[in-house]
């Protein structure tokens, strides 16, 4: 059988980025082939936040004490 896993190396251990479908202890093949991450699923806190087009004033901390 020949799947294909996603992971991420933290350090230490492979991260699968899915559910994998082996029994514990299953001994397994792995061939590592490094990808280049898709930066356009991962977005940072800042490009979110901007992307909602919130109204209001520019600097919200004009006002903290109200």
């Amino acid at each position: 059988m020949t799947t294909t896993v996603f992971a991420t190396y933290d350090g230490e251990v492979l991260r699968p980025e899915g559910p994998v479908t082996l029994a514990p202890n299953t001994r397994v093949r792995v061939t590592i082939e490094t990808t280049v991450a898709d930066e356009s699923k991962s977005s940072s806190f800042l490009r979110t936040a901007q992307a909602l087009n919130l109204e209001g004033p520019s600097d919200w901390s004009e006002r903290l004490e109200e």
